[in-house]
């Protein structure tokens, strides 16, 4: 066996010498549930008009069904959008709401998605072509990784204009809230990748957890709150309907890096 030619065994959320999983193989508690899927006809319609151009292919720690980025892998978004401008990460696009709504409303900023919901990704790409007549936006790319992960190792750190994260998979069971994307490991990676200025964007309409997302983003020397106004770039999504359907409170939270 070589790092090279991992058995299938170890595929998926499974990787090799990885610098945040370990040395060895081993099993990691996901925030996320599933990557594939049956898409609608139209978002698979999407998917094969633009994913092309969209979707970004990437090394991977333990083959191509693998949602590991290979760790020794950096992107370079200049080579990747064909130009130098502000990057926008985004976290969990989902069914692309912000991602396409942001990307027109700044065209002078490029927008990065991770996202391991293929048919999110569809969906995305077809709002994406209602949006545009069939075209795929400039400065949009999406990469099918695991944030947790890629965040530590895919981009330089301190390049990042703003990280989004947008209704988080909430994990409402007690028993399974170690799944809640936001933790201390994962805003220390944000810290890193933001540049100092850069902002931190979150929503989410269960109020426990936007109590830890306070609690842990507020122990991180290097975010201040600075805003807990809704974020005008941010649409309603249907996660959002629902919570408010449902009497639940929208928190969003607005961190900025301070040194």
């Amino acid at each position: 066996m070589t790092r090279e030619d991992p058995p299938v065994s170890l595929r998926g959320h499974y990787a090799l010498g990885h610098p945040v999983i370990g040395p060895r193989p081993l099993a990691r508690t996901r925030s996320f549930t599933r990557r594939g899927g049956r898409m609608p006809h139209t978002h698979q319609r999407a998917w094969d008009q633009l994913s092309a151009q969209v979707v970004l292919e990437v090394p991977r720690a333990a083959g191509d069904a693998s949602t590991v980025v290979d760790p020794s892998f950096r992107l370079d978004p200049e080579q990747v959008f064909g130009r130098c401008a502000p990057l926008v990460v985004e976290v969990g696009s989902g069914a692309g709401d912000a991602l396409v709504a942001g990307a027109l409303a700044s065209p002078g900023r490029d927008f990065l998605a991770l996202e391991v919901w293929r048919p999110g990704t569809g969906h995305a790409l077809a709002k994406m072509a209602a949006a545009t007549g069939g075209q795929a936006l400039p400065n949009v790319r999406v990469v099918e990784v695991d944030a947790a992960l890629a965040l530590r190792t895919m981009l330089e750190p301190g390049t990042v204009e703003e990280v989004w994260t947008f209704f988080p998979d909430p994990w409402p069971k007690a028993r399974h809230h170690k799944r809640r994307l936001v933790g201390p490991d994962f805003t220390d990676a944000v810290a890193d990748l933001l540049r100092p200025g850069g902002r931190w964007r979150l929503a989410t309409d269960w109020d426990d957890y936007a109590r830890v997302m306070r609690d842990v983003v507020g122990a991180e020397p290097r975010l201040e709150l600075e805003s807990t106004d809704r974020f005008p770039l941010r649409p309603v999504t249907r996660f959002e309907r629902r919570g408010t359907e449902a009497g639940r409170r929208i928190t969003d939270l607005t961190y900025v890096r301070v040194d």
